[in-house]
């Protein structure tokens, strides 16, 4: 028999769902102010606010996790459907291993079950499922899913799904400049070669362009060691929607303020 407070969740999320719908009234007019050739190439969304969700509603943070991954389905989709050809989401950081176990295990566990539930519709909309970050401490189940996601993938042509697990900024770097040391002690690399092009080759997002657009949901402003060197000439867009609430709508909004800017370069 299902408890009051089982059905209490149920009806948050039913009603949390039926709001995401019935928030896409101006749809059209964002459309329609768009400009497709302005449209960004890369993406990168900090997916913040689950915990806050759930907490406004009594609700453990498990179902604000749970509510998260249906916002990232509908994103994806839309990002696909823009054009745009990379998206990159700050799933879970090198930080997160901080948080209670339970917790950790639910975030693993929607892991894998987006893995298992969405592949084939993403393989049919001709998404690229690739991961960035150290897998190798992930549970082997996870990991196993993510090198066969992206094996059947990897000659799609369409969004690059990058998937940010045990992710950070700096350790990409160290991971980067241990394997030019390692190159340069092996004779494939000499000193004078290093640059900027070179250390691109070395991170985890190498062949891809720096994201155009950063967004981050909930409030916080901050990059949380989130893309440190590809981000230096990103354009950053803070919102105070939680990322369970944020939906194809709010996210034709950031690409709008992206579009507006004029991104100098540093120079006038």
């Amino acid at each position: 028999m299902i408890g009051e407070n089982s059905v209490r969740k149920i009806r948050e999320l039913f009603n949390h769902f039926k709001n995401k719908n019935i928030q896409l009234d101006n749809l059209d007019s964002l459309e329609s102010q768009t400009d497709k050739d302005l449209m960004p190439r890369h993406v990168a969304i900090i997916m913040d606010g689950n915990g806050r969700w759930a907490k406004k509603r009594n609700l453990p943070r498990t179902v604000g996790h749970r509510a998260g991954v249906e916002t990232i389905r509908e994103i994806v989709k839309e990002c696909s459907n823009l054009g745009i050809k990379y998206l990159t989401l700050y799933a879970f950081s090198t930080e997160n291993w901080k948080r209670p176990k339970e917790e950790v295990t639910t975030l693993m566990k929607l892991l894998s079950e987006y893995l298992k539930n969405e592949f084939e519709e993403l393989n049919r909309n001709n998404v690229v499922i690739n991961h960035i970050g150290d897998i190798s401490k992930l549970p082997s189940v996870c990991q196993k899913e993510l090198s066969i996601a992206y094996e059947k993938t990897k000659y799609n042509t369409g969004l690059v799904l990058n998937l940010a697990l045990n992710y950070g900024g700096r350790n990409e770097i160290v991971d980067a400049v241990k394997k030019i040391s390692r190159d340069i002690s092996e004779g494939r690399l000499i000193i004078d070669d290093i640059d900027e092009s070179i250390i691109n080759d070395y991170i985890y997002t190498s062949g891809m362009p720096d994201p155009e657009l950063i967004i981050r949901t909930s409030g916080e402003i901050r990059l949380s060691n989130f893309l440190i060197w590809q981000s230096a000439y990103s354009e950053l867009y803070f919102t105070d929607i939680l990322w369970p609430d944020f939906n194809k709508t709010n996210l034709k909004e950031a690409i709008l303020d992206y579009q507006k800017r004029h991104r100098r370069f540093g120079g006038v």
